[in-house]
């Protein structure tokens, strides 16, 4: 290396996603095997099911249920459509849930749209069976090759009620019970998965207020817990105006934790002040460099989790680092300051080059940060922890707002995908599989 300045550019770490948003596609593809079994399985009759023990459902719940799915064709085009699969008695270490809350996550988009441009976005069938096509343009085939010609489920995350339990004590011990559900293909009304995968919600929680429970909220904790881990002591995060950046900013006022918000806009940066963020530094002011520097020397953070991915935010940070670290080294050195400096990517809201002009020294680090590849870092009982925190404090810390709840029919109507669609910060949509469904009044024992 030298330290001539030059301009470096480097592909986004989330660029391969082509539309993956704020996001963490690889995420999602840990998932895929369990959506491939899904989908595999919801060709089946429940009786079909091998080497099972097959225990009964309320009386009320339905053979089949509407599934919202993804296929990306080997014509160069996107297909969303919503197909009717065979409910699944749950086994015996299994239960099953009425979905009735499901966020649509930016990483839930990069599945849902693939690397469609959806401004050719068009709508067919009926207002009960919608089907939307989009084209795919030809340079972005390639990064699709993985999954062409393949139906996928859709939704990393959800919340409803256990209304079918197997014979397991776990299981049993869920039933009438409203939880919250990690696994994917969330966008379904009716959701047959491990009692292990299901976090009880606390008395009074509605599946609105559970939705939300595993990605933002275990995202926030584990760039807490990743800065802890890796000898930091505060941190930068941009897109913080997100429901992501309101969790990790109540955190950091709770655990008394240095914290840079960086936003695009004065509203996002008055709201966060509001919420009692202490530096909110807003990239569109022609001061933004300089506001930079000045909130990471006071809390001195050397550490950031940035959520765009593309362009030269990531860089900046660095820059800004290095200059509030300077300002207190004893002599001249050129290779810079001898501190570590570390900016994870972790989502690609610009999907462009990660762009940057290396006048940071030589302790660097640049790369990529995933929620399930650090969960499984750190481990079960760690993990649990983190889930522990989460349900005890859901209706505060880790609460989420959204801008309207859909029904799976309505999330593929044109004009709500062009709102969500453009993860906006403030137009997070909440989907609810059994909204307007003939047998929304299954019963529910509540929540424990």
């Amino acid at each position: 290396m030298n330290a001539s300045g030059r301009v470096q550019k480097v592909r986004s770490v989330c660029h391969i996603a082509a539309s993956v948003g704020a996001g963490r596609r690889d995420d999602l593809e840990q998932l895929a095997k369990m959506r491939f079994a899904t989908r595999e399985q919801s060709t089946r009759s429940p009786l079909q099911r091998p080497n099972h023990e097959i225990h009964p459902m309320t009386t009320d719940t339905p053979s089949t249920a509407l599934q919202l799915r993804s296929l990306v064709k080997r014509s160069g085009e996107l297909e969303l459509s919503l197909a009717s699969i065979a409910i699944l008695a749950p086994a015996a270490d299994e239960v099953l849930v009425r979905i009735e809350a499901a966020p649509i996550n930016p990483s839930d988009l990069g599945l849902l749209f693939g690397a469609a441009d959806m401004s050719t976005a068009r709508a067919s069938g009926t207002a009960a069976r919608p089907v939307v096509t989009a084209r795919i343009p030809d340079a972005a085939m390639k990064g699709m090759a993985g999954r062409l010609d393949a139906s996928l489920p859709v939704g990393t995350e959800g919340a409803g009620v256990v209304v079918g339990a197997g014979s397991s004590d776990a299981a049993q011990a869920l039933l009438g019970k409203t939880v919250a559900v990690l696994g994917g293909a969330m966008y379904t009304q009716y959701r047959c998965i491990p009692a292990d995968q299901c976090l009880t919600l606390p008395a009074g929680a509605t599946p609105a207020d559970g939705a939300s429970s595993f990605v933002n909220p275990l995202t926030a904790l584990g760039m807490v817990e990743t800065m802890r881990r890796e000898g930091h002591t505060a941190l930068v995060h941009t897109a913080a105006a997100s429901n992501l950046g309101q969790m990790l900013n109540r955190i950091c006022l709770q655990d008394r934790i240095g914290l840079v918000n960086i936003v695009r806009q004065q509203a996002q940066a008055d709201l966060l002040a509001a919420m009692g963020a202490t530096h909110v530094c807003n990239a569109a002011s022609a001061t933004f460099m300089h506001d930079l520097t000045e909130a990471i020397a006071a809390t001195g953070a050397t550490i950031a989790f940035d959520a765009t991915g593309g362009g030269k935010l990531a860089g900046q940070i660095l820059t800004c680092m290095e200059a509030a670290l300077n300002r207190n080294a004893s002599e001249y050195s050129r290779y810079g300051s001898t501190t570590h400096k570390q900016v994870y990517i972790y989502g690609g809201m610009d999907t462009g080059a990660t762009e940057f002009n290396r006048n940071f020294g030589m302790a660097w680090g640049m790369g990529g940060w995933l929620l399930f590849p650090f969960l499984q870092k750190i481990g079960p009982a760690a993990a649990q922890v983190l889930k522990q925190r989460v349900a005890a404090q859901l209706k505060t810390t880790f609460a989420s707002r959204y801008a309207a709840q859909v029904s799976l029919a309505e999330a593929l109507q044109l004009d709500r995908i062009a709102v969500y669609g453009k993860r906006a910060t403030g137009e997070k949509y909440l989907i609810n599989p059994n909204k307007g469904a003939a047998n929304d009044s299954v019963p529910s024992k509540g929540a424990a």
